[in-house]
């Protein structure tokens, strides 16, 4: 049954910190800054991601997404980060978990966006290998995957470094900037060493 259950509620996944970065979850604090880098990087982030909201940087907004986080986590089905640098407290972007599914699959998705001005940098290979063994040890999946545009190189980079395998095509995937977009999958499963972690079986 400890295959089957969540994690408790006393275990530590708010923050995961790094050499270089801090993943935190976001509060309520963080609108100001978060606001700003996602409109600096605008042009940056939605050839990558859903049509964004007429008033998706809003005060409103954010105060929403704060909830639907809060409500994610307790019921154990996202986890959402927020990238900060360690040396210049900068929020640099962001990384999640999302529909983490338990039973017999005990499964997440992995999907992360990175500030125009931090990106290639190597920052987002940093902050996938730290959410790894969060998701392995502390959350205690089994398989986590990712799901990459077929053009988007710099994120297949990032996942083969973290140790994922591609696994095939999967056609009108995702509706990305208002179009049905071809991906394809990645996965990276809990067997054999796992980075800044213990090693893990099947």
């Amino acid at each position: 049954m400890a295959f089957l259950r969540s994690i408790r509620p006393d275990e530590d996944f708010e923050t995961v910190q790094g050499p270089a970065l801090t993943l935190r979850q976001p509060v309520a604090s963080d609108y100001a800054e978060w606001s700003d880098l996602r409109e600096a990087s605008r042009a940056h982030l939605t050839p990558w991601e859903p049509t964004w909201a007429q008033d998706d940087l809003s005060r409103t907004m954010f105060r929403r997404r704060l909830r639907a986080y809060a409500k994610d986590v307790h019921n154990d089905i996202s986890y959402p980060y927020f990238i900060f640098e360690n040396a210049t407290g900068a929020l640099i972007g962001g990384v999640t978990l999302s529909n983490v599914r338990r039973g017999s699959a005990q499964t997440a998705s992995l999907g992360y966006w990175m500030g125009v001005n931090y990106a290639g940098r190597g920052h987002m290979r940093e902050a996938v290998s730290m959410i790894l063994p969060m998701a392995f040890n502390v959350l205690r999946l089994h398989r986590i995957e990712a799901a990459i545009m077929l053009t988007n190189y710099a994120s297949m980079r990032v996942l083969e470094f973290a140790g994922f395998q591609r696994e095939g095509l999967a056609r009108a995937y995702l509706k990305i900037n208002g179009r049905w977009e071809d991906h394809l999958l990645y996965a990276r499963l809990a067997v054999g060493p796992v980075p800044g972690g213990t090693e893990r079986g099947r």
